[in-house]
């Protein structure tokens, strides 16, 4: 499949999801307090990937990045593990009888994000890069 997100458009989706990971444990989605109040795996999980998308953001390679450090390939790769595994966190650690939204949205959000953006290694063909003046096999490709 062709990746239909831009680069500058990730970057906002990133600085995002960064947003909503650190701030969803105390935001109320039914009239009582936040999900802080289950503790745990529930609340540990969105801060600690939250904090992971932070650090990744200010050091990505892209617009929205600050030093411009990490590769974007590296950045998706991470993207999609972290929300693959945000995603299923509510089954694994058996607490989605008491908050699953949260967490399946926005995981699901970080690793569409992840796989479906230009320069992604899921969608984009890998391209070896040569020093110049080295050969390179015709059978390796």
């Amino acid at each position: 499949m062709k990746p239909f997100i831009s680069l500058s458009t990730y970057g906002i989706i990133n600085w995002v999801a960064v947003v909503l990971l650190l701030g969803c444990p105390w935001v109320s989605f039914s009239g009582e307090p936040g999900f802080y109040t289950v503790g745990g795996a529930a609340l540990f999980l969105p801060l600690l990937f939250g904090w992971i998308e932070f650090i990744m953001a200010v050091f990505s390679n892209n617009k929205h990045g600050f030093i411009k450090q990490m590769p974007m390939e590296m950045h998706l790769f991470l993207d999609v593990i972290i929300g693959s595994f945000l995603l299923m966190s509510p089954f694994i650690f058996h607490f989605s009888d008491k908050v699953v939204w949260p967490q399946v949205l926005i995981g699901g959000l970080v690793f569409i994000a992840g796989a479906f953006t230009h320069k992604s290694p899921f969608t984009d063909k890998y391209r070896h890069h040569l020093p110049e003046g080295q050969l390179q096999s015709v059978d390796s490709e």
